[in-house]
């Protein structure tokens, strides 16, 4: 596949033999109609600076208290949230728990959670596509989360945005579906580059389905740890729960 480039005023795409449109080979990774790749990178630099200055203020905090911070990072529909709730469920009698629900509206997904007697706060970001470390700093002081406890937080169903930004967590885990296709990890690399768990969810829907954990494996982060989860039946998450 030869790579060629695309003179335009305001960004510069390659373009593949076939005629494929490439926007993410410049220096800054993608393009903004009327910004320099330059200038985009500067942006970028100087928002994931403050953020990540944030997140380790939020890491320290949860350090000190010992308290786990799991990332929960996905496509929209994925079951993290049916996920979730059956983890708790598992947990609540052995391990102090609380959640920070990411989504662009409604609290729905917080109700969910609080019906299992779980701690939750919900954090609708509005048009923001992702949870950033300033809601985290926000939302964790709200929760009642004992010290030696989990803090889960589901982040926005979006496999770009969250990629970039820490919030203090001690892992991102990206929650991938059998029913997602065997190729996301390389249409999404840098999301799965930068968690150091995927769970493949509803592996009961193998038997319907060409995808199997060697195929849905990372090439980017070969090191990334996987699991099989599944609530139907129940026993199929029992490596997660009990890791």
């Amino acid at each position: 596949m030869k790579i060629t480039g695309i003179k335009a005023p305001e960004f510069t795409p390659s373009q593949t033999e076939e005629g494929d449109l490439h926007y993410g080979h410049g220096e800054a990774g993608t393009h903004a109609p009327g910004m320099s790749q330059r200038r985009m990178l500067e942006v970028e630099i100087d928002v994931l600076d403050k953020n990540n200055r944030l997140a380790e203020r939020n890491r320290a905090r949860f350090a000190a208290r010992k308290q786990l911070v799991l990332n929960l990072v996905s496509s929209p529909g994925s079951g993290k949230t049916t996920l979730l709730t059956e983890t708790l469920m598992r947990l609540k009698d052995s391990v102090p728990c609380a959640v920070i629900e990411g989504d662009q509206q409604t609290v729905n997904d917080a109700a969910r959670i609080r019906a299992t007697g779980t701690p939750a706060i919900q954090v609708n970001t509005g048009k923001g596509c992702h949870l950033d470390a300033q809601m985290i700093a926000d939302a964790a002081p709200r929760l009642p989360l004992d010290d030696n406890g989990i803090l889960f937080i589901e982040n926005v169903g979006n496999l770009v945005c969250p990629a970039s930004f820490d919030l203090g967590e001690k892992h991102k885990v990206a929650v991938l579906s059998v029913t997602e296709g065997e190729d996301k990890p390389l249409k999404y690399p840098h999301m799965f580059a930068a968690a150091s768990l995927m769970l493949l969810n509803k592996v009961d829907l193998l038997r319907i389905s060409t995808l199997t954990l060697r195929s849905a494996s990372p090439a980017p982060a070969k090191s990334i740890q996987k699991l099989k989860s599944s609530l139907f039946p129940p026993p199929a998450a029992k490596g997660w729960t009990s890791g």
